[in-house]
């Protein structure tokens, strides 16, 4: 067991030993994938611990749900994969509250489980989910739920910067793989292996972009055709998980084959083939048996005001909110090809560090974001992080993305999200690849033109520094 490891699981048993001096207990936590795994988590080990509990779902744990909460007057709070932001604000209303988050934390609290408290990473090595596994830990035998942690890490995408999952994470991943009911392995990295036929996985690649192939159906039938690969069986399309093993090796194989033909970098073609994880206790050919897809059918839920339906997934129905989730997903996906549709015929605005688009009340903001990441295969120019600007409640909301060859080029979307959205009036923050804010209607044309001029400095100052 790493030092860090140690540290937290002791911090953890003092959060444990606090919660097990209450009957009831308030859960509070986050809309997305890590959100809803680490509320999977906690709820399942105060269940089977024989404690009460509720559980309620925020957008982000701002002051106006916070004076909810207070004044709700709740024995125990426990907040999950958000409040590290809001530790001050939390002590000065009185809220017997316990943190297990992974955000950069401001002020501190009792008891406040994050990583960044004991010098660890929580962008890659460790996620709310992660923390929230070790405070179950910690209250009894759950260790089962490490598959909800790393299905966590995965929606928060901590696999990405080192390729794999790395750290505490992989401490957990460990204790999965030991209890028998999570495996990693070397793998097609694309999205959808348990449920897309073959030719989809391809036709939706964004993450290395296969020119030719991304968004062409034809395209991608006529590469498996020409590998000798049959595509369909029983009248029903295959998957990669239909397939031999010598048929996945040609099929990766003509892969890099044709992204050398195509003058694709070599770092990007490695991405092709990285490390995935599966759940050995679900069922083949379900969303839930990959972390990465069990992710987003989690994702479909919370970003359409149906958190409640992911949880019960996590804490294990596979049958009518299973089911409704799979309707979700359905309803996402189709939004999200709308969303691509709108930016192809839109198109975006170039400055000379950024790209945006505004999709003002046409595209919903809670999922504004993930298009933006997946317009990068429709624009003409991928060497600018994609900006997104979608109407919200009371502003606007703003989704950066970038890629792993613009962070390596400098950019940290996190700090400029945050510096530049402080500067007109609003709140922001995230991580170097991905990050967020809501700023006020009024200050769209400043905001841009700051976080332009910020992003060329970040580029800028990387350049010098080589």
């Amino acid at each position: 067991m790493s030092e860090q490891m140690e540290v937290l699981r002791k911090r953890a048993e003092k959060c444990a030993e606090e919660i097990k001096k209450h009957r009831a207990v308030h859960v509070v936590s986050h809309i997305d994938a890590d959100g809803l795994t680490s509320a999977g988590i906690i709820c399942t080990a105060l269940e089977r611990g024989g404690f009460e509990y509720s559980a309620r779902f925020v957008k982000q744990l701002n002051e106006t749900a916070l004076d909810e909460i207070a004044d709700e007057n709740h024995e125990l709070v426990v907040f999950t994969d958000l409040g590290s932001g809001m530790c001050e604000q939390i002590k000065a209303r009185r809220i017997q509250a316990i943190v297990s988050d992974h955000h950069q934390p401001q002020g501190d609290l009792e008891f406040h489980l994050n990583p960044h408290l004991f010098g660890a990473n929580g962008s890659y090595e460790l996620s709310g989910s992660g923390s929230t596994y070790l405070l179950a830990s910690a209250l009894g035998k759950n260790r089962d739920l490490s598959t909800l942690a790393i299905v966590g890490a995965i929606g928060d995408m901590q696999h990405m910067k080192m390729g794999q999952l790395v750290g505490i994470n992989r401490e957990i991943l460990e204790e999965g793989v030991g209890g028998g009911c999570l495996k990693f392995m070397k793998d097609l990295t694309l999205f959808g292996k348990q449920t897309r036929p073959i030719f989809k996985l391809l036709q939706y690649s964004s993450d290395p972009y296969l020119p030719g192939l991304t968004g062409n159906e034809e395209g991608c039938i006529g590469f498996l055709h020409d590998l000798n690969i049959r595509f369909s069986q029983d009248e029903r399309w295959r998957r990669w998980i239909d397939l031999e093993t010598p048929e996945k090796q040609k099929i990766v194989s003509g892969l890099i084959q044709y992204c050398l033909k195509a003058g694709i970098p070599s770092y990007k073609i490695e991405r092709l083939v990285g490390e995935v994880y599966v759940l050995l206790k679900e069922r083949e050919g379900t969303e839930m048996r990959d972390a990465s897809e069990f992710s987003t059918l989690l994702n479909a839920t919370a970003r359409y005001d149906h958190a409640e339906i992911g949880l019960a997934v996590c804490m294990g129905d596979r049958e009518e909110a299973y089911e409704k989730a799979r309707e979700l997903l359905a309803e996402h996906r189709q939004n999200l090809v709308n969303g691509l549709v709108f930016v192809k015929e839109k198109g975006v605005t170039e400055l000379e560090n950024i790209q945006y688009f505004d999709a003002g009340s046409e595209i919903k903001e809670t999922i504004v974001g993930i298009i933006a990441g997946m317009s990068s295969t429709i624009v003409r120019n991928r060497n600018l992080p994609i900006i997104a600007f979608a109407n919200t409640e009371g502003g606007v909301k703003v989704s950066a993305r970038g890629t792993q060859d613009l962070i390596r080029r400098g950019i940290n979307l996190s700090e400029a999200m945050t510096k530049i959205s402080a500067e007109v009036g609003g709140a922001g923050g995230g991580h170097d690849i991905a990050a967020g804010a809501t700023i006020p209607e009024s200050s769209k044309e400043e905001f841009t033109r700051k976080l332009d001029l910020f992003i060329g400095g970040q580029l800028k100052e990387r350049a010098n520094a080589r």
